[in-house]
């Protein structure tokens, strides 16, 4: 992605409530017209960290700036932001036009203007014509568009989402996933938005805050997140991530050598590698980067013995649980069904190929 300017700025930013270390020296850069998510389990921060660019939290040392305009005693009505809420926060007894439009009321324009602004803003979110409905009519994914209408009528430089999709059911949450990356890059605003989804993330993000107990553990864009994770914490929440013991052996002109339990030894590249942790060696890969060898197919590169131990099937996807010869734990492997290929049984004895250059060295 081209460097952006700098819509938001995080200048080691802390925040206590009491003696609870709630954000603990973020600093960070959101650029104008850039989908940033903040991702991460419940009680990390990101709810925090989110509302004090609203303006909703004081922060107790460090420094928010907005569009280069420090907000320190800019109260929330004033900055350039809006924001969305989980709960969506639609009157019922009003219409959704008088919903839309509801922050518009002590604007100067005319009547008709205000009129045409709610009509565009509706029409934006794909609810054009539904002005006049009563706004407890609607269903779920209908009054988000119109929480996203109001808060997008007002013009904002950076629209906050918090956690907005999570009341909707799988389907309709997919479906608003892609209505809002279109919205976003129809508005060319800056989104920033909190979501625990991992994958939810994944998807609409142009770049993600990883963070853990109000700190920062990665911030990158999402294939880098998913594909070199900066550590095991980061490796083990995005996705699922299989980890094996290992010992390493060597370390010499940007390889390492290293013995893995089930693979055997193995040559990684230094930018394999993760940061060090206390957590002891482990090799890490993904359930699609292991195949599963069929009627005497051969690797392309290596190839493991193993057995079948559980299997879970998606429809367009089976999951397999295998133990591979010399480990102890079963790891999980993915594999898309196609017309012809069989879904092994529990039990079955089977090869599976993999190659060094998918896995990762966490230490």
């Amino acid at each position: 992605m081209i460097d952006k300017e700098t819509m938001i700025e995080f200048q080691d930013v802390h925040k206590y409530y009491g003696d609870y270390h709630a954000l603990r020296g973020i600093s960070a850069t959101i650029r104008a017209g850039e989908f940033f998510s903040l991702l991460g389990p419940s009680g990390c921060g990101k709810t925090t960290l989110l509302r004090t660019i609203a303006g909703f939290e004081d922060i107790s040392s460090g420094a928010v700036l907005l569009d280069g305009k420090n907000m320190a005693g800019v109260p929330a009505n004033v900055r350039p932001t809006n924001m969305v809420f989980q709960s969506y926060a639609i009157f019922p007894h009003l219409t959704v036009a008088e919903n839309v439009g509801f922050g518009l009321r002590k604007d100067p324009r005319a009547a008709a203007e205000k009129s045409r602004a709610v009509d565009e803003a509706l029409e934006m979110v794909g609810l054009k014509g539904f002005g006049t409905r009563a706004a407890h009519a609607l269903s779920g994914g209908q009054r988000q568009r119109v929480a996203l209408a109001r808060a997008l009528i007002l013009k904002p430089k950076v629209l906050l989402l918090d956690e907005p999709l999570s009341a909707l059911d799988k389907k309709m949450r997919e479906q608003m996933q892609v209505e809002l990356i279109r919205l976003q890059r129809q508005v060319g605003i800056t989104f920033v938005l909190v979501t625990h989804d991992q994958e939810e993330a994944l998807v609409m993000s142009d770049r993600i805050a990883v963070m853990f107990e109000g700190e920062i553990a990665q911030l990158a864009d999402p294939e880098t997140l998913y594909r070199r994770p900066a550590g095991r914490k980061v490796a083990d929440f995005i996705g699922t991530m299989n980890f094996l013991p290992a010992r390493i052996v060597s370390e010499s002109g940007g390889k390492v050598e290293v013995e893995a339990q089930g693979f055997g030894s193995i040559t990684l590249d230094a930018a394999q590698v993760s940061a060090a942790t206390s957590q002891g060696a482990a090799i890490g890969f993904r359930p699609e980067t292991l195949t599963i060898l069929f009627d005497g197919q051969k690797a392309v590169d290596r190839e493991s013995d193993a057995t079948v131990t559980e299997v879970v099937y998606y429809g367009d996807m089976t999951y397999y649980d295998i133990r591979l010869d010399g480990t102890d734990q079963p790891m999980r492997l993915s594999m898309r069904n196609v017309f012809g290929r069989p879904v092994l049984d529990i039990g079955t004895r089977t090869k599976v190929a993999w190659s060094p250059g998918a896995l990762m060295l966490f230490r």
